[in-house]
């Protein structure tokens, strides 16, 4: 076991919507992601979904008790989207996250709307 560079494991893949692996805790996922444009309405019906934003800003549209609303994250913000609400990251530029979810949990989660070409539907990939 050695540490893990963030700056580094980031440097190392360019697509966007396709989480790296970056360590685990317990039975949960730490990821990283380059994200850029907009995700796909989902939601993860039985966890939590963390976001902390390491560079540029998030924009996390929820659907929650027939209403929408969107939250901002700029760069060091975190925030957690409940179970079972739906809801659709985007970011306007370029921006790095790091999410927190049990291993195995889907990018897309367990409902979701067509998912386009550009977001990779995926339980995270291993970073290399």
């Amino acid at each position: 076991m050695e540490p893990i560079s963030l700056d580094a494991a980031l440097a190392s893949f360019t697509k966007t919507w396709s989480p790296r692996i970056v360590a685990s805790v317990n039975d949960y996922d730490v990821r990283v992601a380059k994200v850029d444009g907009e995700h796909v309405w989902h939601a993860h019906d039985h966890t939590d979904e963390f976001f902390l934003v390491l560079d540029g800003e998030l924009h996390i549209s929820l659907r929650e008790n027939g209403t929408e609303r969107t939250v901002v994250l700029p760069k060091g913000s975190v925030f957690t989207v409940p179970r079972g609400t739906e809801h659709k990251p985007y970011a306007p530029a370029p921006t790095s996250i790091l999410l927190l979810e049990p291993t195995g949990t889907l990018t897309v989660g367990d409902r979701h709307d067509e998912v386009p070409d550009h977001v990779d539907a995926t339980t995270g990939h291993t970073l290399m």
